[in-house]
């Protein structure tokens, strides 16, 4: 089942084309326009996400334009957490204080697998870049 409804209502008009059209031809037909709007709306979608991007991207705000807002702050903190944070502040607790009790873990495994897939994506297009090939699609 489609996730999306132009999708989820195409799939049931091909259901309904296939059941009720006798006529091949006449269902073929119906069958070629459907996938046209389907078509014509996924194009309507992504380029109003592509304007929704473009307005995002000329923001001046640091926390706006500053590396796709919610995840990246989000695995960055986890990051900084799980690898400066809390090492060092079980050191200080244990060396300076003598603290022998648990420091709260968290589990990064989330976090780290969606931050390593934004750091491919990011350097994979600062490679393109690079190369000069973005406009060589």
């Amino acid at each position: 089942m489609a996730l999306d409804p132009i999708t989820a209502g195409i799939g049931l008009l091909d259901t309904f084309i296939n059941k009720f059209v006798a006529d091949k031809d006449l269902a073929a037909k119906l069958a070629i326009q459907a996938r046209s709007e389907e078509f014509q709306g996924n194009i309507t979608l992504l380029t109003g996400q592509m304007a929704v991007n473009q307005e995002e991207a000329k923001s001046t705000n640091w926390f706006v334009a500053g590396w796709r807002p919610w995840i990246g702050w989000i695995c960055g903190a986890g990051l900084a957490y799980a690898v400066l944070i809390e090492p060092l502040a079980r050191f200080i607790a244990q060396v300076g204080f003598h603290y022998t009790g648990p420091f709260p873990a968290i589990d990064t495994t989330l976090t780290m697998q969606v931050l390593i897939g934004m750091l491919g994506l990011g350097t994979m297009r600062t490679w393109e870049k690079t190369k000069d090939a973005e406009g060589k699609r």
